[in-house]
């Protein structure tokens, strides 16, 4: 049995596992991460893969981490949340380590998760679009991971989508996950609790705006609320515009719904189906892909950075 770690590193937040060649995830921890200290973050990714290592017999190390990754998969180019310093990240925590490191992003670790081990099992072209905090993605093309010219393909929460639309942190404005994310359905639900256009959420915040969150959205939804019901349209509708796009460019069979939103099931799920097949180019004439739920849940980044580990250093097929 050829096994693996896998470090999901987001920006509150160090995920690691140790995961077998089935995608079984044996052994797994959380932590904060130090995210403004380059050294702390690489020290304590280390001491957790050394914790790991006096209980398992570990052949690699795959780092999943937001952001851009260099083609060749040893460095960070640019991450939003935390602070990796100049050096090549591979190159240091090899050498903490003693072990093959590969960092990918982790909607690139967590689309090859699905693609392998979860709801995108034998499908050869797919898309994965995880609907988090932002809205992050990966390529599946001929059954192998597209990273684009320069390793930082499918930024698909970046796709234009509303011309000086809302601004996005990415300095650009419109961007898709400024309308299809979970901070945005939270935000979207404050203001239309805020303006009498969600009673039940502001009942369910006890009457204080502030307090209204996305889980009370998914909650109330699923429990037939209209306000709530009304807002998943509105983010699913955004979604959809999106997706089309994505579709027109690249035609895959199945779109994996990933991510904190896809947990409200199919709430979600099947307006997203409605708006995608109303936006679509061509309409009914265009063949529309299969739209399905993620399976792994929050431990999709860490395995699928795993298996690209193990594969990444000729270790697995």
């Amino acid at each position: 049995m050829v096994l693996a770690v896998g470090v999901d590193v987001g920006g509150t937040k160090i995920a690691a596992g140790v995961v077998d060649e089935e995608g079984v995830v044996l052994e797994q921890t959380r932590m904060p991460s130090p995210s403004d200290d380059p050294t702390e973050l690489r020290e304590a990714i280390a001491e957790t893969v050394a914790s790991m290592r006096t209980r398992h017999d570990v052949v690699a190390v795959g780092l999943g981490a937001a952001g851009f990754v260099a083609a060749d998969r040893r460095s960070m180019i640019f991450a939003p949340h935390l602070q990796w310093g100049d050096a090549s990240l591979a190159d240091q925590l090899e050498a903490a380590i003693g072990l093959p490191v590969n960092v990918e992003n982790d909607g690139n670790a967590a689309a090859w998760a699905e693609h392998r081990f979860g709801a995108g099992r034998g499908v050869d072209d797919q898309m994965t679009v995880a609907l988090g905090t932002g809205v992050g993605g990966g390529l599946i093309l001929d059954s192998e991971l597209y990273r684009g010219g320069h390793g930082i393909a499918a930024e698909i929460g970046h796709l234009g989508l509303v011309r000086q639309g809302r601004p996005c942190k990415c300095g650009r404005r419109g961007c898709l996950e400024q309308y299809a994310s979970g901070s945005a359905l939270e935000r979207d639900a404050k203001v239309a609790a805020a303006e009498g256009r969600a009673p039940g959420l502001l009942e369910a915040a006890g009457g204080d705006v502030e307090q209204v969150t996305g889980r009370m959205v998914s909650e109330l939804a699923a429990a037939g609320d209209e306000g709530a019901l009304a807002l998943f349209d509105e983010l699913a509708g955004a979604l959809g515009t999106g997706l089309a796009t994505l579709v027109a460019v690249l035609d895959p069979s199945l779109i994996v719904l990933g991510g904190g939103v896809s947990e409200a099931g199919d709430v979600v799920l099947r307006p997203t189906e409605a708006a995608l097949r109303r936006e679509m180019t061509g309409g009914d004439i265009h063949p529309a892909p299969e739209l399905r739920l993620a399976e792994l849940g929050n431990t999709a980044g860490l395995i699928g950075a795993a298996d690209l580990a193990r594969r990444h250093a000729g270790l697995s097929a």
